[in-house]
């Protein structure tokens, strides 16, 4: 497995070992073992996912930016298995000198790229292709009073979304991501980490 590190500290970019041949590919997509080493830690501290998820989205679809806060935080190992999706993580750790950035990725099946998202961390992407699907597993189960939200377009989050919409055509997102709190919203309400 291939790792690669950002300047924000925490999410790594793993790409899976891929063999070819004219029947097709095989990736082993999860390994504890593997992870652990990716990550740097024995096998014994490694993250144990507990839930899988899996959202198909058509072009332009736009989900998140999503997290989990206190007792229910979640980190999150994300692939895109079918299409293409930028994928984007926002460091909400306070003490963290990177807090308000964030990495951002391409994942698709054609790469087999996986992001990486520890705890402390806001998830979203957005779908390029016609249609993708997106499997990510979590550390923690769903939890609807831990379930936070950021908004998308906050001018201090600065992320660079690829997309080429005009003022009258917008992606395509949800009434409660549409109307989530900024960043500063959240800071100022206590939902962000230590």
């Amino acid at each position: 497995m291939q790792v690669k590190t950002f300047s924000i500290e925490g999410p790594l970019l793993l790409t899976p070992r891929v063999i070819h041949d004219d029947r097709g590919f095989f990736n082993e997509s999860w390994n504890r073992l593997s992870f652990a080493a990716a990550l740097g830690i024995k096998s014994a501290e490694s993250p144990i996912f507990l839930q899988d998820n899996h959202s198909r989205s058509r072009r332009g679809v736009l989900r998140g930016l999503h997290y989990q806060i206190e007792p229910h935080s979640q980190a999150k190992l994300v692939r895109c298995v079918h299409g293409e999706i930028f994928d984007v993580a926002v460091d909400l750790r306070q003490s963290s000198n990177t807090f308000g950035k964030c990495v951002s990725v391409h994942l698709s099946e054609m790469n087999h790229h996986q992001l990486w998202i520890p705890v402390g961390f806001a998830h979203g992407f957005v779908t390029l292709s016609d249609n993708a699907d997106v499997l990510y597993k979590a550390s923690g189960y769903w939890n609807k009073e831990s379930e936070r939200s950021l908004l998308w377009n906050d001018t201090e989050l600065a992320i660079p979304w690829p997309l080429d919409f005009d003022a009258d055509s917008l992606p395509v997102i949800s009434p409660k991501d549409a109307n989530a709190p900024t960043l500063a919203a959240a800071l100022e309400s206590g939902d962000v980490f230590a």
